[in-house]
């Protein structure tokens, strides 16, 4: 899901702590956090020992750490005389609320943040250092700028970002990535501007099938059930294409009589780059650009992004691919952040939820 960070010798005290004197009173082994932890298939004790490992510490993956909370968070674990992990669903108001407080505390050791401090779910824009992020948006078709004098590279007046597709979209999302990755190199340019070696590095994509030929691409090329119907093709309006268990399901964005949109569709995708392995590609796609936006500030918006982002591991664990398509409501114009906590925002999610 997200780059893999450094592990944290706080982590790891903090995990031994819960083991040893969670309930001092009871005493449990490593053996028998191994058992309770891997269910039917039981964890090694070596790894429950490098995670509690000061001097070489191994970050355990986030969905281990969920488990940690969950069992953690109630003594109802010891029932029966043998340790075990209680699904989420059984534990009360109570044991919900303190299971929440730890997790948030794991996760914020686990990004090497003291616990409590802002921002402490891992952040899915975080790279490890020294990896190079390549931000790609579509060419402005030439029919809507054919117009503008700013977009005319013989003009003294030129701008070549106005000749982006989607620069408000790029504008957020740079500013955003560059202030989590001081250490590394990250750039933006067009489709028809990227190199070979950009395709290797960690892809970022603006905006749909339309314009953005890299979009179309990287689509082809990874197991997704969702794909892009362009305007004007087979819908009025295209739309998000959901195929699954031999149903179709299309998410059209909103306009009224008077073609002003009311509400647009967003797309955001990340997976394992079909380039290279070791890297990412994230698709932040819309119907028009206020979708696009959407898909951007969903977790890059100060208001949002944390509980988006603890939302995405709370829903998907550690799995490396997974998309949400969203609602994207369209108030006096404006495109508004959508809040991917409330159920009714969120139209699809891919894969099913992690256990």
């Amino acid at each position: 899901m997200s780059p893999v960070h450094q592990p944290r010798p706080a982590l790891a005290r903090r995990l031994r702590a819960l083991r040893d004197t969670q309930w001092p009173d009871v005493g449990i082994t490593q053996t028998q956090l191994a058992q309770a932890l891997g269910g039917k298939k039981p964890l090694s004790i070596s790894l429950i020992s490098s995670w509690e490992n000061v001097d070489k510490p191994v970050a355990p993956p986030i969905r281990r750490l969920e488990a940690y909370a969950t069992l953690f968070a109630t003594r109802r674990s010891l029932d029966g005389g043998t340790l075990h992990v209680l699904s989420v669903h059984e534990l009360t108001d109570g044991e919900r609320t303190r299971r929440k407080e730890l997790l948030e505390e794991l996760l914020g050791l686990w990004e090497g943040r003291h616990p409590g401090a802002p921002g402490s779910v891992p952040d899915i824009w975080t790279f490890d250092e020294d990896q190079n992020i390549t931000i790609v948006c579509a060419r402005l078709p030439e029919k809507y700028r054919q117009h503008l004098s700013y977009a005319d590279s013989e003009s003294a007046d030129f701008v070549s970002l106005y000749t982006y597709a989607d620069p408000d979209a790029l504008i957020e999302l740079f500013g955003h990535i560059r202030s989590r990755n001081p250490d590394n190199n990250v750039k933006f340019c067009t489709s028809d501007e990227l190199t070979a070696d950009d395709y290797t590095s960690h892809l970022v994509l603006l905006g749909g099938v339309d314009f953005n030929s890299v979009t179309q691409t990287v689509i082809e090329r990874v197991k997704l059930p969702v794909k892009q119907v362009p305007r004007k093709a087979e819908a009025e309006h295209g739309g998000f294409l959901v195929e699954e268990n031999g149903d179709s399901t299309l998410f059209e964005p909103k306009l009224d009589s008077q073609e002003h949109l009311l509400e647009d569709v967003a797309h955001f995708y990340r997976d394992e780059s079909p380039f290279n392995r070791k890297r990412t590609v994230t698709v932040c796609n819309g119907m028009y650009g206020r979708g696009t936006l959407g898909a951007v500030r969903a977790l890059t918006d100060a208001r949002f992004r944390d509980r988006n982002t603890a939302y995405v591991h709370e829903r998907f664990g550690d799995v490396e691919s997974f998309s949400i398509i969203s609602r994207v409501p369209v108030v006096g114009g404006q495109g508004l952040t959508p809040d991917w906590t409330r159920e009714e925002n969120r139209l699809h999610e891919w894969p099913e939820a992690a256990e």
